[in-house]
């Protein structure tokens, strides 16, 4: 799934071909992708001019002079496509713009959503309304996560992957960080130390800011619009290295939590 730093290089792919630009064509090529398409999209985004875009955790976001903000999802499979030579079976939303760009969404898996609503009403979006602080901003800090966690006996990681305690956080980058670390993904949050979180915050915002950097990892079908694929993916220290050696010398392991892939070095974090 897409995480963070893929929606990031998302956006940044889109906004020099869109912002600025008039939507000329807003053409729904289905009725739904994860949910409906919003049954006034066509309506309220044709004409509109694309002020600015921008994220909320794994969440794109595009604003209009209207007002209306686009909000999309990449869901499992989902990416943008700028200037495709052929429309395909998967591009189910299509944008052109004024001067000639054609940008398709393309989510093979339709996991994905797309939702319009007014900008000053966003906040309100249901899944913003309970989210965390965003992991790159100055409001993530090891004060605030200390305070999130106290007196919790959930694991760690379980912790870090729900929205209401930091935003944007995916199973990728969590396991990066916490071991980048130090610190192992089944400790209790409420057992872990100040200087400890401290260190895993500046860790969670480095894993981020280098995956941004790389263009984010290539899981599956994922790309930048531009077609390009992420490479931050040589440099994961542990996530999908079972069984390879971790640079202290012990064997990387993994285990399955709640659905989900954890890897880790038992001998590096503790």
């Amino acid at each position: 799934m897409p995480e963070l730093p893929e929606v990031e290089t998302t956006v940044a792919g889109l906004r020099p071909v869109l912002e600025g630009r008039r939507l000329t064509r807003v053409e729904p090529r289905r009725p739904d992708l994860r949910w409906p398409f919003p049954g006034d999209l066509r309506q309220r985004m044709t004409g509109a001019k694309i002020t600015s875009l921008g994220r909320r955790a794994k969440y794109g976001l595009i604003e209009t002079d209207r007002d209306d903000v686009m909000i999309f999802h990449l869901g499992m499979s989902g990416r943008w496509r700028i200037d495709p030579e052929e429309i395909e079976k998967h591009d189910h939303l299509l944008l052109e713009t004024d001067d000639g760009h054609r940008l398709v969404l393309n989510d093979p898996r339709r996991f994905g959503s797309v939702d319009l609503v007014q900008k000053d009403s966003i906040d309100l979006y249901k899944p913003f309304v309970s989210m965390g602080p965003e992991p790159l901003s100055d409001a993530f800090d090891g004060k605030y996560l200390k305070a999130a966690t106290r007196d919790r006996k959930a694991p760690i990681k379980q912790l870090l992957l729900d929205q209401r305690t930091v935003a944007g956080l995916g199973n990728i980058y969590v396991c990066e960080a916490l071991h980048m670390s130090g610190i192992s993904p089944r400790k209790a949050g409420g057992r872990i130390s100040r200087p400890k979180y401290n260190r895993l915050v500046d860790s969670v915002k480095q894993v981020l800011t280098a995956a941004i950097a790389a263009g984010g990892s290539s899981l599956r079908d994922f790309a930048q619009p531009d077609g390009e694929l992420g490479y931050f993916a040589k440099d994961w220290l542990v996530y999908g290295r079972e069984g390879e050696v971790c640079h202290c010398g012990a064997v990387i392991k993994r285990r399955v939590d709640s659905g989900r892939s954890t890897f880790y070095c038992s001998r590096c974090q503790k």
